[in-house]
């Protein structure tokens, strides 16, 4: 979990409308959430059904969509 001391920024009703936080913390929230968009998309990629493909025919398959 990341922790770190939150500051709010307020309107003059006193409602919180932005937090600072310090950048440190804030590249951790960031690295967290690109894992967790990387384990989605595994997750995601477990349940669909499809047929194996080889190593060899994957890296084409990538070199080519490179080059689109």
């Amino acid at each position: 979990m990341i922790q770190f001391d939150e500051q709010y920024l307020v309107d003059e009703r006193g409602n919180r409308k932005a937090v600072v936080a310090p950048i440190s913390s804030w590249q951790q929230i960031l690295e967290a959430l690109d894992e967790l968009d990387d384990i989605r998309a595994y997750d995601d990629a477990k349940r669909e059904r499809s047929d194996p493909v080889s190593f060899e025919r994957a890296i084409s398959e990538i070199k080519e969509g490179m080059h689109d």
